[in-house]
């Protein structure tokens, strides 16, 4: 009696042991899957409200939980108000899984916060399938548990006293090595268990290598998702997605980061593509990647990004701009030296500009593809800083001892303005566009001045809303003297101008005196420059509206806003940035990225129009994505007015 009683209790001490380790390994599993999926729907849910444009009624809150299969979410303002709110329970999880919830919850609430759209998100995920499976595997190893637990007690009492002597200290031997494998992650073998306890080891070991291997399973898919997201397929580089986040989390969100951006776009993409094939084309685009790899070797902490079909992007961290001209210089003689070997006409410019936590990526990026233009005017693989002294002090090499102060004083005393016109061409039947009107500015000895640097510098200096008035009113004079009335027309106007309080009283009053025309016009201004004050912003449109013209967003795209801000403006047109036009046939997230806008445009009854159109290509693929008009050399070069 004696001897059953130890054997009895042996039986016992073994069901509770198993049965501890089967719970250790259900709960940990349950709280490792519910800690991935959590991290994972926390990213993908950031990542949704930061790209997030409604396309229809149907509530944010609502969005979110039905495209993520949230268990409950809350949608809160800045000030705490609950905007939205989805209640859940967990009556959907399996017994033991419920249990284990209540008392220890491996769901958790998880929060989002956005700040552009002001919004805080709490939410708790759902994993109904994940658990039932996981529960499911749980009640197998029970049941085996629970036999091999008693299954011995029908056995003849002389097999229990043979048993009962060596059970015990192979089942504790056995259980010891489990754990402390199992908790080193060290993968488990048959020496850890006794012969007499052999029969339950191959169970537990097929069900912990099952539960690693969905472990796996699930963390794989999650970096594949990621590296598809973030990385571009023909360099390895990271794309214009990892670009950004990289921005925002390193720079943006941290204290005293500075350094210089450098924007390279490779020139020949285009032709090499036409008159020597894709493939070609592919080769070049990895081999300027590899350069700039090269270049970058030497500075600690810097990354390489594709942004687009020709365009890179290079951080340097911590290198003001003089360390930075020396890294254009390097770039620029590796450039020469392949454009040399490669028998190509050039390979590809560089803009210099310098970043700090408190610049935005929107500026940022519009500073990057001004000094990218200046060094596109200079010579071939040419690289250009700029900086806020070269547009305040410095004279242009052009213009010999004059400075900027005197060139721009001449320029709005003698009208030295030369009007050009590029006509928009629709690409359908039912499409209203319009021709644009371009500016060039004009030396005494009839030299013509680089624009963007002549705006950067009129802006600094605080004459930008004298040249725009003079370009206001050189294209009235045009339109009325060449009897053009008929014919729509588009002005550039920048931010700055549109903003100010005196310049809108002017240009209302100016277009009410030929309202004729004026229902003729369409003003063009940059999203980035639109989103610096959006109350004047709105201001000077419904002014726009009220005289009868219409405005353009131009560049839309680069200040990598939401379209919320365009349907509270209510713009006529938005046209798209000719980053997303260059290469738009290769280019499969510029395409869809562009049908997305388009899609939701329509919907608010906006025109998108496309600019820096100069292939057939293009062309066909802007026609394919549905836009309402093109723009560029392919469809006309600038002529005289």
């Amino acid at each position: 009696m004696a001897g059953l009683t130890r054997f009895l209790l042996i039986q016992i001490f073994f069901f509770i042991t198993t049965l501890s380790i089967a719970s250790y390994t259900f709960i940990s599993q349950l709280q490792s899957l519910a800690s991935q999926q959590q991290l994972v729907a926390q990213k993908s849910i950031d990542y949704y409200i930061k790209s997030y444009n409604p396309t229809d009624d149907t509530p944010l809150g609502r969005k979110v939980a039905i495209t993520f299969n949230l268990n409950s979410l809350i949608v809160r303002d800045n000030e705490g108000k609950i905007q939205e709110s989805i209640q859940g329970d967990f009556d959907y999880l399996p017994l033991f899984a419920k249990l284990i919830q209540n008392s220890s919850p491996f769901i958790r609430p998880q929060f989002v916060v956005n700040t552009e759209s002001n919004l805080k998100l709490e939410f708790t995920i759902k994993l109904e399938e994940e658990a039932s499976s996981i529960h499911t595997q749980f009640i197998i190893l029970l049941i085996i548990i629970f036999i091999l637990s008693f299954l011995p007690l029908l056995s003849v009492k002389s097999i229990i006293k043979r048993a009962q002597e060596n059970i015990g200290n192979n089942m504790s031997l056995m259980v010891d090595n489990f754990i402390e494998k199992n908790d080193k992650n060290i993968q488990l073998d048959s020496s850890i268990a006794a012969t007499s306890v052999s029969s339950i080891f191959p169970s537990i070991v097929r069900l912990n290598a099952y539960l690693r291997k969905k472990q796996q399973e699930i963390e794989q898919s999650a970096l594949s998702i990621k590296q598809k997201a973030f990385k571009d397929s023909v360099t390895a580089l990271g794309n214009r997605n990892l670009f950004v986040e990289y921005y925002e989390d390193h720079v943006e969100s941290a204290e005293n980061q500075f350094g210089s951006l450098i924007m390279v776009r490779c020139s020949e993409l285009q032709l090499i593509n036409q008159t020597r094939g894709y493939y070609h084309g592919d080769e070049y685009i990895k081999e300027v990647a590899q350069l700039l790899l090269k270049s970058t070797g030497t500075y600690a902490g810097a990354t390489c990004y594709r942004l687009n079909s020709s365009d890179f992007a290079v951080l340097l961290p911590n290198i003001p701009l003089k360390e930075a001209e020396r890294f254009g210089q390097d770039l620029q003689s590796k450039f020469t030296e392949y454009q040399r070997s490669a028998e190509l006409s050039s390979v590809g410019n560089s803009g210099i500009v310098s970043y700090s936590s408190a610049k935005p990526l929107g500026e940022l990026l519009s500073q990057v593809d001004t000094a990218l233009s200046l060094a596109q005017s200079k010579q071939t693989n040419a690289w250009h800083v700029l900086k806020d002294s070269d547009l305040m002090d410095n004279v242009s090499a052009n213009f010999g001892n004059q400075n900027w102060r005197e060139v721009i004083d001449d320029v709005l005393n003698n009208s030295r303005v030369q009007l050009l016109i590029q006509t928009i061409m629709p690409t359908n039947r039912s499409a209203k566009v319009y021709s644009e009107i371009l500016a060039r500015f004009k030396t005494a000895e009839d030299q013509i001045l680089p624009t963007a640097s002549f705006l950067a510098m009129a802006e600094k200096l605080e004459q930008i809303y004298h040249v725009d008035k003079m370009i206001v009113e050189a294209a009235l004079t045009s339109i009325k003297t060449m009897n053009l009335g008929g014919q729509f027309f588009g002005i550039n106007i920048t931010a700055r101008s549109a903003h100010d309080e005196q310049f809108m009283i002017w240009l209302e009053r100016r277009l009410l005196k030929d309202s004729n025309i004026s229902t003729k016009l369409i003003f063009e201004i940059s999203e980035f420059g639109l989103q610096q004050n959006i109350k004047a912003s709105k201001r000077f449109i419904d002014m726009i509206h009220r005289v009868g013209a219409r405005i353009t967003v131009e560049r839309f795209g680069v200040g990598l806003t939401s379209f919320k801000f365009f349907r509270d403006l209510k713009p006529d047109f938005i046209k798209m940035d000719a980053s997303y036009t260059r290469g738009l046939e290769e280019d499969k997230n510029n395409q869809y990225f562009m049908r997305l806008i388009v899609d939701l445009a329509h919907r608010i009854g906006v025109t998108v129009l496309a600019e820096g159109v100069e292939s057939q290509e293009e062309k066909y693929i802007i026609e394919q994505l549905c836009l309402d008009g093109a723009q560029g050399y392919y469809i006309e070069r600038p002529r005289e007015i």
